[in-house]
This record gives C-alpha cells, sequence and structure tokens, in this order.
C-alpha cells in the first residue's frame, strides 16, 4: 500500500513568502487590538466625567481600574488554555466579543458597583485577545518576517488608545462619556461578524492533530504552496521540542530563564504602562489642566508608542531583540525622568506632550517587542500559553500599580514619575535574563540558505 506523502509545515512556513492572503490574515487580528487598545484605556479618559456623574472620588476608581487588570489577568491563562487547546480562531473571536459586550453594557451603569463589575468582565477579554493574536500571526509569518509581524500588529494596541484619545476628546465634551462607551463596545461587535465569516484556524494549530490535515492542505494551497493529495503533515521546528502544552512546561529546561525574564519584564513594563493608562489624565487634571488637554496627553503618550513600534519593528529585524529592547528600557526609564522635569505651563504645553510622546515611545516599543520575543521564544504546543501568563504577570503588575495610582498623584508628579522610571530599571534586569531572543537579519539569512 502506498503511504501518503508528508509534508513538512515548518519548510513552508518559516522560509516560505509572505503572502497577501497572509497579510490580510495580519490585518484582520490586527483591528481585533485596536479596539482592544481603545477598550483598555477608555475608562481613564472617562474618569473626570465619570467623578462628576456618579459623584464619587479619585480614589473610588482605583479599585475599578485594579478590578479591570483582574479581569485581564484571568483572562490571559484563560485564553492560553483554551487557544492551545481548541485553536486560535475560536479563542480570539470569543475574546473580542466579551470584550465588546462588556464595554457595550458598560455605558448603561449607573452605580459604581456596576461600573466594576462590567470593568472585571471587559478585562476578561482584553486580556484573552492579545494572547491569541500575537500567537495567530506568529502562526502566519515567515520566520524572518516573524518580529515585523508580531510588533505591526501589537502596535495597534497603543494605536487603539490614539484612536480612543482623539475621539474622547471630541465626544466627552459634547455627547459625554456614555457615547464614548457606545462607540466602543459597538465597532468590535461588528468586527466579530467579519472574523467569524472570513478567519481560517492557525495553520501549526491544525498541523498538531490529523483531523485537521484536510483544512490545513486547502489553507497552504490558498496561501500559494504547493501541497500533495492525501498529504500528511509534520511540524519538524517546534512539535520536537515540547512534550507537554501545560503551564508547568513554561519552568522546565531549556525555557526556565526565557520564562523568568519575560515575567520579571513583563511585570514591570505593563505596571508602569498601566500607571499612565489609567491615572495620566486625572494626574493632569489634579495639576489644574483641563480635561481636554489632559486627554491630547495620554493621546501624545499613544502616539509615541505608535511611533516606537514601527522603530523597533526595524530595529529587530535588523539588530536582533537583545540590544533594541535593553537600549529601549534604560532609555525609558530616563524619558520618565525627562517628563518630569519640563514644567507644565502654558507656554510649555507642546514640550511637556513632546516628553510624554518620547516616554511613550520607548515604554511601548519596548512593551509590545516583549511579546514578538514570548512568541519567538516557546514553541506552538506552548505559544499562546507561554504568551498568555506572562501577560497575566504584566497585568498583576497592572493591578498594583492602579491601585497605588491616586495615592502617587497626591504625593505628586515625582512620586508618580520615579516609580515608572524605577520599573525600567528592573524591565531591563528581566530582558537581559531572556536566552532566546530574536537573531539578526543577517543570521536569519544564513540559516535559510544553509536549510535550502
Amino acid at each position: 500500500m502506498a503511504m501518503n506523502p508528508r509534508t513538512d509545515v515548518a519548510a513552508l512556513l518559516d522560509h516560505g513568502r509572505w503572502s497577501g492572503y497572509q497579510k490580510m490574515l495580519t490585518v484582520l487580528a490586527a483591528l481585533a487590538l485596536i479596539f482592544d487598545g481603545f477598550d483598555i484605556q477608555i475608562l481613564g479618559f472617562a474618569i473626570p466625567p465619570l467623578m462628576k456623574e456618579l459623584g464619587a472620588s479619585r480614589a473610588a476608581f482605583g479599585p475599578i481600574l485594579a478590578l479591570g487588570l483582574a479581569g485581564m489577568c484571568v483572562g490571559s491563562p484563560f485564553a492560553g488554555y483554551f487557544g492551545d487547546r481548541y485553536g486560535r480562531r475560536p479563542s480570539l473571536i470569543g475574546a473580542i466579543a466579551v470584550f465588546s459586550v462588556g464595554t457595550l453594557a458598560t455605558s448603561m451603569v449607573h452605580s459604581i458597583a456596576a461600573l466594576a463589575v462590567l470593568r472585571f468582565i471587559t478585562g476578561l477579554g482584553t486580556g484573552a485577545a492579545l494572547p491569541n493574536v500575537s500567537a495567530y500571526v506568529a502562526e502566519f509569518a515567515p520566520l524572518r518576517k516573524r518580529p515585523v509581524a508580531v510588533k505591526l500588529t501589537l502596535m495597534c494596541i497603543p494605536l487603539g488608545g490614539m484612536v480612543c484619545g482623539w475621539i474622547a476628546s471630541q465626544v466627552l465634551p459634547a455627547l459625554g462619556w456614555r457615547a464614548l462607551y457606545q462607540l466602543g463596545g459597538g465597532l468590535p461587535l461588528l468586527l466579530t461578524l467579519v472574523l467569524w465569516a472570513v478567519l481560517p484556524e492557525s495553520p501549526r494549530f491544525l498541523a498538531r492533530k490529523s483531523s485537521g490535515w484536510p483544512r490545513l492542505a486547502i489553507l497552504l494551497r490558498r496561501m500559494g504552496h504547493h501541497v500533495p493529495e492525501r498529504s500528511a503533515f509534520d511540524d519538524t521546528t517546534e512539535q520536537t521540542t515540547t512534550g507537554s502544552s501545560s503551564a508547568g512546561a513554561l519552568l522546565r529546561s531549556p525555557y526556565r530563564r526565557d520564562t523568568v525574564g519575560l515575567w520579571l519584564a513583563f511585570l514591570f513594563s505593563l505596571g508602569s504602562i498601566y500607571l499612565v493608562f489609567g491615572w495620566l489624565p486625572s494626574m493632569l487634571t489634579a495639576q489644574g489642566l483641563g480635561i481636554g488637554f489632559a486627554s491630547q496627553g495620554l493621546t501624545a503618550y499613544n502616539f509615541g508608542g505608535f511611533i516606537g513600534v514601527l522603530c523597533w519593528a526595524v530595529l529587530l529585524t535588523k539588530f536582533g531583540s537583545r540590544t533594541p529592547l535593553l537600549f529601549g528600557a534604560a532609555a525609558a526609564g530616563i524619558a520618565a525622568l525627562i517628563v518630569l522635569a519640563v514644567p507644565v505651563s502654558a507656554s510649555s504645553h507642546g514640550w511637556f506632550l513632546a516628553s510624554l510622546a518620547l516616554n511613550g515611545l520607548l515604554a511601548n516599543a519596548v512593551q509590545t517587542a516583549l511579546y514578538a520575543v514570548a512568541a519567538h521564544a516557546y514553541p506552538t504546543a506552548i505559544r499562546v500559553t507561554g504568551i498568555a501568563y506572562a501577560a497575566g504577570i504584566g497585568r498583576a503588575g497592572g493591578i498594583l500599580s492602579s491601585t497605588l495610582g491616586s495615592g502617587l498623584i497626591a504625593y505628586g508628579p515625582g512620586a508618580y514619575w520615579g516609580v515608572i522610571a524605577g520599573c525600567m530599571t528592573l524591565v531591563f534586569l528581566g530582558i537581559a535574563l531572556v536566552p532566546h531572543h530574536f537573531q539578526r537579519r543577517d543570521d536569519h539569512k544564513r540559516a535559510e540558505q544553509s536549510a535550502a
């Protein structure tokens, strides 16, 4: 009896071309993160008007911000479990549906308690979306394009925050915070219908079980690859690297140092970023600035983040991930102190916004690159789990910073920006611990020439 021909998925995906179809799927996944970034930051913009309408103090919103991040902490590992066992596609679409409905429902609340419950539910969805998007994009991209694909996708988080800031500056004074939440929930809900219709499952996930091989053959042909009829599939690069898809594999050799370093870097990078996302507008209004300028401040921070992700996508491709990330973490700490040094006055508004943009450029460039490093460091069987647990640890840092945010504001800008600078120092240490960084572009070329 003739043997079925065998096809190595790793050879096709890692060293093949990045087709227009693959790029289209990357764009669709990126749209999900634009809305994810929008809904993560929406409460930070809405706190000042919510304080007036609900008669609540600024301190009352610290636990609510923390509950949202607690939801992300729960949602991230659940996304890892579900995505690694049942597929990236259903996990991603389900996550978007959860945070869309949670945000839309928030537009109808009339109490702090209801706001807190719905913030937690929204956090479940936003926490679950990002790990699946990271893994999904990484598994569709050739190895040489993987850092660029993941980074360009993750830049949509600060882009979503930037869009939210611009919309908030227009909508909040004219229509109020409820209209902002209606936009933030309704638009991604429409996106789930589009994704359900056109988004396929990840090819590397389909390669893991023979039941997925017929769909995999169709998908690979659509990507431009020649696949023989009734082909069987192997993934020689990744499926043999680990026999477990459990979280325990993250702390076993050869991934232990990657996990410890990534967890440390995620803990303090996301802790510092969520301190800005949740409390920067409130800190600026506490310094006597209007809500319009406060929204512009967070928008400038996100705009810098958007530019930083673009720049670091190029740097990671050219130089690998280790050196650019170490430089970025150190520079982000210095940039936080620069923000503190710029006076907040009518004559220096432009310089102050520029300093916020610089800090956002460096901090967001480093943070989003950490997801790309995690997607690279872990193999298929534990990729979503690895990303999800790192993100969950990061959200734990966000919970702490959200809880302490109002107190830091009470102590003044020095405490606020000093904590952010200290966090980035610890991010530097975590990055230095990670052994499995991206290689330089020239190293990828040599590997491809050796494979050929």
